[in-house]
């Protein structure tokens, strides 16, 4: 049975009974539903080369507990963060977002609130933001900041490449880079590396969520990498996550990561391999699925560099 959206406010992409649409307050909702509090993926996933980083960081000196104070505050942050980007990108898309089926039941489009009332709960987000940052020491505040250009620019990718998800891994995964300015006020190769690999992961999961669009986007004249490899998407997934897997392990093992970072990252091939192989570019709800899995490949990624760090010291 279809849900009709338009008369419960909820959001076409969105898991049914959330708990946004379960239990928060009727005014609030359609603020959550712009931050995407219903649908955390996005949230993981900019969060999870953050902690990436900062475990690579912690192996990197020596090993040990990371701090769980910057675990923390880079999860309140992407949480913050993550929703100010949707919101601004909402925003920007309000147009295009009115004419695809998957996004038109999102809160601008629909009409739940206006692009003003958006804009000051962007401002709130980013500032909440700020005060995030602003824990962190000077190179990292300056490094933080610098991202800004990536995400403001994003929304307009669409309209004027078939690359809008390259743009996407430049700016999502800047923490990659952030995590270990944040442990060691400064960066060296095993962050940047890191970081290469996080865009690759990006592209890949990121057209894999594209195939659900692709004939909206087509019909509205948006671009995408899954217009632009079409059936030739399985190869250039294989392309993609081999480069963010052989990334994260260089930069695991010029950090000093050993044997047990080896047992999770072989864990994290086979779940990339699980992913090339069951997808199926016609099927948007199994595309939605190979999506979401990619918050397990983050978190396998972490645990693995985690307990290679607290294990050092032993």
């Amino acid at each position: 049975m279809s849900i009709d959206h338009s008369s419960t406010g909820t959001v076409a992409d969105a898991v049914q009974r959330n708990w946004v649409d379960r239990y928060a307050p009727r005014w609030m909702r359609p603020y959550c539903r712009l931050a995407r509090f219903d649908r955390p993926i996005g949230t993981w996933l900019l969060l999870l080369p953050c902690w990436w980083s900062i475990a690579l960081a912690q192996i990197a000196a020596g090993g040990g507990l990371p701090s769980l104070w910057l675990l923390f505050l880079f999860a309140v942050g992407a949480i913050v963060m993550r929703g100010a980007g949707c919101t601004y990108n909402d925003i920007v898309d309000r147009d295009i977002d009115d004419k695809v089926a998957r996004t038109r039941s999102r809160p601008i489009p629909s009409g739940q609130v206006t692009a003003r009332q958006a804009a000051a709960f962007m401002v709130l987000l980013s500032l909440v933001g700020l005060a995030v940052l602003l824990q962190l020491n000077r190179f990292a505040i300056l490094l933080g900041c610098s991202s800004l250009l990536l995400v403001a620019a994003y929304p307009f990718m669409k309209r004027i490449t078939y690359w809008p998800q390259m743009v996407l891994g430049l700016a999502f995964n800047w923490g990659a880079l952030l995590g270990w300015a944040a442990v060691h006020g400064s960066l060296s190769w095993p962050p940047l590396v890191l970081y290469i690999a996080g865009i690759a992961w990006t592209l890949g999961y990121d057209t894999i969520y594209a195939h659900q669009d692709k004939d909206d986007d087509a019909l509205i004249g948006v671009k995408s990498t899954a217009l632009k490899f079409g059936s030739a998407t399985r190869a250039w997934l294989i392309l993609f996550y081999a480069i963010a897997l052989i990334g994260i392990a260089l930069a695991g093992f010029g950090a000093g990561a050993g044997l047990v970072f080896l047992t999770a990252w072989l864990i994290a091939c086979a779940h990339a391999a699980w992913q090339i192989r069951t997808l199926d570019i016609d099927d948007p709800a199994r595309c939605l699925i190979l999506f979401r899995s990619n918050r397990d490949f983050g978190i396998i990624v972490f645990l693995g560099l985690l307990a290679d760090s607290l294990l050092a010291p032993i």
